[in-house]
């Protein structure tokens, strides 16, 4: 009984920092950067204040 209960603890562990790691990765790709853009194209310069 003992083993069963600890492969559940392992398993919410995992889940546990799985979401977390997942949740983070969400964060940073929907966070903008603060500052300047410089983009040089086919167009000429462009500038955007962030």
């Amino acid at each position: 009984m003992s083993d069963h209960r600890n492969i559940l603890y392992f398993l919410v562990g995992i889940l546990t920092a799985a979401v977390c790691v997942l949740g983070y990765n969400l964060y940073q790709a929907k966070k903008q950067p603060d500052g300047v853009q410089i983009n040089l194209g086919p167009n000429g310069l462009k500038i955007e204040g962030k």
